[in-house]
């Protein structure tokens, strides 16, 4: 073969490569040049569009998909086709994209998993495969990787076991790490620990695509993930791994396990927690009634409501309480009713907020209704996935002991809350300070229209993964989660006007976020675990860290 055809047909495989490489492409954006010089000439139509354009068509193209799933699977389509513009087009539509690509639309693409599945993206980490795990990891696309999201698929959102369905979570909290945080597509690696799943219903599902097995022992299971994190700390030691939709009985010892020792948050926990006081901090300000002063329900005792708990104790323990004092504050109920000092049944995390016993005594019952009546309630909160706990009954009497009751159902999705806002409303006669878990319709009331918060953990995680990234942090403390909620306090737009949304618009999410992982970034280098550089440097990292969906000029 003579040397100008070799030139030749290596021309024209890098052409094929920047052409089908969803990382690269730019579709009928390449030039002609660009055509002629990497071997594309016949391989796209002769028009040559802006990303611009390409966007225009993709939208009016999404536009006409009959229903969420069906924009979901368009969206996760082109995204597999062209990532740049994938992300362009979901930045031109935050408010109407967000929705879709993550909850809840999410919820229901990571039921059907297995049937929507096109193409592979992320790793399918199977413990059948646990004795070649390094070659697994060493399998993945790209090499150098900052942002993980890994889950066991065993509690996705309020859904529960959907096995290797769970993949759908990674994929989604990472495309929202581009979006959102300016985290490169290349620079992601989303992971589905594959350990077997106790839904009947998937195991018998002929479609289904993940080990057809029951979830492993106890012992098998941490020996596994041990193994995992093992692997990742050898070949990506500076990588930030985050923990998702991990069973209650799993998150919080898998997070204490590691987070001393890999840079690693759980969002469930960490990130709920962190948005959630974020929306407090609007609240209690638009309230006039300072977090110290208030007494605080979370109905729901799993790892996320704990989670909350532990961070409003930290932050009320921050602005001058004694931990003692803090604690008499906060009113924890599970399934069984509130959590006293004399029940057998409480795991660690939860006995720090079990009430003592005498404190109840007289009480004719320990539910949520019977602590309500009998506390001075001024903030509930809902993680149960109770659909519709917050009864009438219940936020009427709590509505008439303060003027501006606090009060957030963040069950996702949609219906599981446990309430709705319109609901709300009319209970409280408009005086209720609402924000919650899964989106909802603005609430009418005469002729105002009210937008409603939604304490989308997207306000925090982004934030946290570009933090770490520009200011080459180690580990992620509490006291970093709290400067990204203090920061997004900062941002309500109910401190002008309490009749606004506790939080901002996603639209203004990408420059929101930017702030705040300044913050994260300042607290890093405060608490020792990111090099030494001042505010001004660690503001400019951030905001030069940061991907764009532009195409590169080739």
């Amino acid at each position: 073969m003579r040397g100008d055809e070799v030139s030749h047909q290596e021309r024209e495989r890098r052409g094929q490569d920047l052409l089908f490489d969803p990382l690269t492409t730019k579709g009928t954006a390449f030039t002609h040049d660009e055509r002629r010089r990497y071997g594309m000439l016949g391989l796209l139509p002769s028009a040559v569009k802006t990303i611009a354009e390409q966007a225009a068509h993709s939208y009016a193209e999404f536009s006409t998909r009959r229903d969420d799933l069906d924009k979901h699977i368009y969206l996760r389509a082109l995204q597999d086709r062209n990532e740049t513009l994938f992300y362009r087009l979901l930045s031109e539509h935050i408010e109407e994209m967000l929705p879709i690509v993550y909850t809840p639309t999410v919820g229901e693409a990571c039921r059907r998993f297995s049937q929507i599945y096109r193409r592979p993206r992320g790793l399918f980490v199977s413990y059948p495969d646990r004795e070649r795990l390094r070659e697994v990891l060493g399998n993945r696309r790209e090499r150098q990787v900052d942002v993980i999201v890994v889950t066991d698929g065993q509690r996705i959102l309020g859904l529960g076991d959907q096995g290797i369905g769970g993949m759908g979570i990674p994929i989604g909290k990472l495309s929202l790490y581009t979006l959102i945080g300016g985290i490169a597509p290349a620079r992601t690696l989303p992971i589905i620990l594959d350990v077997g799943t106790d839904n009947v219903e998937l195991l018998d599902d002929p479609q289904y695509l993940g080990w057809r097995h029951r979830r492993i022992s106890d012992e098998e299971y941490y020996a596994f993930v041990d193994d995992f994190v093992a692997v990742v700390h050898a070949e990506l030691p500076d990588v930030l791994l985050q923990w998702e939709d991990f069973a209650t009985a799993n998150a919080l010892p898998l997070l204490e396990r590691y987070r001393g020792r890999l840079l690693t948050f759980n969002d469930d926990i960490q990130g709920t927690a962190a948005v959630t006081l974020g929306a407090l901090h609007g609240a209690v300000r638009a309230a006039g009634r300072p977090l110290t002063r208030q007494q605080v329900v979370m109905f729901g005792a799993g790892s996320a409501g704990i989670g909350v708990l532990e961070m409003i104790r930290q932050e009320m323990v921050a602005q001058g309480l004694s931990d003692s004092e803090a604690a008499e504050r906060l009113w924890a109920i599970d399934v069984d009713g509130l959590l006293t000092d004399d029940r057998t049944d409480l795991s660690d995390s939860q006995r720090r907020f079990a009430q003592p016993a005498s404190r109840v005594g007289g009480w004719e019952g320990r539910g949520l209704a019977d602590v309500v009546r009998h506390v001075d309630v001024g903030i509930l909160l809902g993680l149960s996935t109770a659909t519709g706990a917050f009864t009438e009954d219940i936020v009427r009497h709590l509505a008439a002991n303060t003027d501006h009751p606090i009060i957030f159902p963040l069950s996702n999705p949609t219906d599981r809350a446990e309430a709705h806002p319109a609901e709300l409303d009319v209970w409280t006669d408009g005086r209720a300070l609402i924000a919650t878990g899964s989106p909802f319709a603005p609430v009418r009331r005469g002729d105002q229209t009210r937008a409603i918060a939604q304490c989308n953990n997207v306000y925090i995680f982004p934030a946290i993964g570009l933090a770490v990234t520009a200011a080459r942090a180690t580990r992620v403390t509490d006291a970093m989660m709290r400067a990204a909620a203090s920061a997004l306090g900062d941002t309500s737009p109910a401190l002008s006007d309490p009749g606004r949304p506790l939080l901002p618009a996603f639209e203004d999410l990408p420059e929101i976020t930017t702030r705040i992982a300044t913050a994260v970034a300042i607290q890093a280098v405060r608490d020792g675990v990111a090099p030494e550089a001042s505010d001004d440097q660690l503001a400019s990292a951030v905001r030069r860290s940061r991907w764009t969906p532009e195409y590169a000029t080739r």
